[in-house]
């Protein structure tokens, strides 16, 4: 029985299957980084006040930065599957079905993002983001510079900490309006 061979049709349609694996999986993942963020937020919070400890408070920021930036990278790679679906992989099939442009291939990928509402739900999203990732951290620096119970090295580090929150904070501004990137043809 002669072996059959793989189709660059086959190819392209394997790859697209395995990069919308890869797109739910980071979804997900992303997703549950605001619930752990939430989770995190509120065991802190509650050690700190049961030990009366606002220096407790400084755990908050190193862990919402990590995993706030956890969150922006993979929705980085959540939006480049989706470009790389749009841009790349589409086109490449539709040029093998060789239907002249007369049928967009996975027409999704572009629907969803002409809803009228969809920058509407960015900046309530960017909101929700600056505030699970860097205005809560923030708070918990400010509670603890205004109870004054650490030392010159706390001090220190919370203004490091401080630093380290803003940074992201802008992060997570510059990637609620993402310019789109040049890419080079495969």
């Amino acid at each position: 029985m002669p072996e059959q061979g793989v189709t660059v049709g086959q190819l392209l349609l394997a790859e697209y299957q395995a990069v919308k694996d890869e797109q739910k999986a980071r979804i997900g993942f992303r997703d549950n980084l605001l619930y752990v963020t939430l989770a995190v937020v509120a065991a802190v919070i509650a050690a700190a006040a049961q030990a009366k400890q606002a220096s407790m408070l400084l755990a908050l920021p190193p862990v919402c930065v990590v995993l706030g930036w956890t969150y922006l990278v993979n929705d980085e790679k959540i939006s480049a599957i989706g470009l790389y679906v749009r841009d790349e992989l589409g086109p490449r099939l539709a040029q093998l079905a060789a239907t002249g442009g007369e049928f967009p291939t996975f027409g999704w990928e572009a629907y969803h993002r002409t809803d009228v509402r969809r920058r509407t739900r960015k900046a309530i999203q960017a909101v929700i983001d600056l505030t699970a990732f860097c205005a809560v951290p923030l708070a918990a620096l400010v509670v603890f510079w205004a109870g004054a119970d650490g030392g010159g090295l706390l001090v220190g580090l919370s203004v490091l900490e401080a630093l380290a929150v803003v940074g992201l904070g802008v992060q997570v501004l510059l990637w609620t309006r993402p310019a789109r990137p040049a890419r080079t043809p495969l």
